[in-house]
């Protein structure tokens, strides 16, 4: 009778059955847990401490922040802002009442000018960069080419320019560069003529074009001041230099522009 429990135990190890493991004392488990506590807030700290893409610093007031969330059943328009420069600051404010709807740096640049379009803000910095942003968020940055070379001395003077129809002109001394004011993509690029250079501070709107003063040394009058619209530059029997679909004449046709011509060509 006494050989039954070795065969029990033989029986159970013949099955495979593996013995419990001895429990953890509690005085090892109790390091880790401290551990993994501690490591949670300093990874959130190293996340918040990596720099901003740009330098980018945008700070939203409570008050606008909370508006932006509202969706009443009818929607009325947005009441209107004003921008303005403090500094190295970008604000936006309430005209009525001066109170501060945001405020926009970005680390060691100065805004030179800024303008509203489509109810955002378009702001040429001091390196040559250009944002959008909405109040909430930037948008987009896009940087302008050479601008060490010529914007120090320029300034921001009419540089940045909308041309209707979502799209934004920004006049440089080499060429008129067109964005899609949505998401910042390139439309169009119109190089000044050879020898040539655009005046960024001599341009205005007339009759929904851009006339921008193009001086050169050698050259007739009329060729020293060139229209742009969103479509590029204005000229008869032009192919527009973005996508849009154009009518011809009084037919029914409609011709797409060659998705090629990113460019426009010099003249």
């Amino acid at each position: 009778m006494a050989a039954l429990p070795v065969e029990a135990v033989d029986a159970t190890a013949a099955l495979g059955a593996a013995p419990e493991p001895p429990a953890a004392p509690r005085s090892r488990l109790l390091p880790t847990v401290l551990a993994l506590l501690l490591a949670v807030p300093l990874l959130a700290l190293a996340h918040h401490a990596r720099p901003t893409p740009y330098g980018d610093h945008l700070t939203v007031h409570a008050g606008h922040a909370r508006g932006d969330h509202a969706a009443p059943r009818h929607p009325t328009p947005p009441p209107p802002t004003a921008l303005r420069t403090r500094a190295a600051t970008l604000e936006a404010y309430a005209p009525r009442t001066g109170t501060t709807l945001w405020r926009y740096t970005r680390e060691g640049r100065r805004p030179l000018t800024s303008l509203h379009a489509r109810g955002e803000a378009i702001t040429l910095w001091d390196d040559g960069m250009v944002t959008d942003t909405d109040g909430r968020s930037v948008r987009w940055h896009r940087a302008l080419p050479a601008a060490a070379e010529w914007l120090p001395a320029q300034g921001g003077t009419g540089v940045l320019r909308p041309l209707g129809r979502g799209i934004l002109g920004v006049v440089t001394p080499r060429g008129v560069l067109a964005y899609r004011i949505a998401d910042g993509d390139l439309r169009w690029v119109l190089p000044a003529r050879e020898g040539c250079a655009f005046e960024p501070a001599r341009a205005v709107h007339h009759d929904g074009a851009l006339l921008v003063a193009q001086p050169c040394s050698h050259a007739a009058w009329t060729a020293q001041l060139i229209a742009v619209d969103d479509l590029g530059r204005v000229a008869p029997h032009r192919r527009p230099l973005g996508n849009e679909v154009v009518m011809e004449g009084s037919g029914s046709r409609l011709e797409h522009p060659n998705p090629e011509k990113v460019v426009a060509q010099p003249r």
